[in-house]
């Protein structure tokens, strides 16, 4: 579950100022509004790589405003996907359970489950400069669902999608969905994926939370 309780933070010449909103266990949310609104500064914000200057942010329950982005573990897929260059796909999706410790057993299991689940059994081996669009998604979200998360972060997620990876993409994020229950905020401006995705539509204007249509 996903708790923001009166949120405040400064952007720029902007502020956004009580911002509440709440995405209950297994929902998955969108998130829209303009280009430049502050959508990008509130997931980071959960993620704790933004900090506020009032409110609260709690996932699960457990008050988080004060933690390490490492401690909250929340997987985010970032716009750019912030791919590493130097590994490969197979090691992208491993690379959150070495950093926990999981054993190499555990590691190779989880691994193969991964690009079961996403389809890229047959790209383990690549890095990501030999990656599509699609593939380096389907890389990114394999990263931030690894290490089973309560909470996934999607920074306009399919945006750089043509039509085709963007209707592929539906259908995996509804996949992942139902295997995983994780809790997901999305956001985006494209109206097309809160029709296809949302449990939940909520619009960002003038600083403010509304529920949307």
């Amino acid at each position: 579950m996903i708790e923001l309780s009166e949120i405040e933070m400064k952007l720029g010449r902007f502020t956004l100022r009580d911002i509440s909103l709440s995405v209950a266990a297994g929902q998955y949310a969108v998130l829209m509004g303009r280009t430049g609104c502050g959508k990008t500064s509130l997931l980071e914000a959960i993620c704790g790589l933004r900090r506020v200057s009032g409110g609260a942010i709690r996932i699960a329950g457990v008050d988080m405003t004060s933690w390490s982005p490492a401690d909250r573990g929340i997987g985010y897929v970032p716009q750019d996907l912030a791919l590493f260059p130097t590994l490969t796909v197979a090691e992208h999706l491993q690379f959150a359970l070495r950093l926990r410790r999981w054993t190499q057993s555990a590691i190779q299991s989880r691994t193969a489950e991964l690009a079961s689940v996403l389809g890229i059994e047959h790209l383990l081996g690549r890095r990501v400069q030999a990656l599509s669009g699609g593939e380096a998604q389907r890389t990114a979200l394999g990263r931030a669902i690894s290490f089973q998360p309560q909470v996934l972060l999607l920074d306009e997620p399919l945006s750089a999608l043509d039509d085709q990876t963007r209707q592929e993409m539906f259908h995996l994020l509804r996949t992942v969905k139902q295997a995983t229950g994780v809790s997901t905020l999305h956001v985006t401006h494209n109206q097309q994926e809160a029709d296809e995705l949302a449990d939940v539509r909520l619009q960002l204007v003038d600083g403010k939370i509304v529920l949307g249509s």
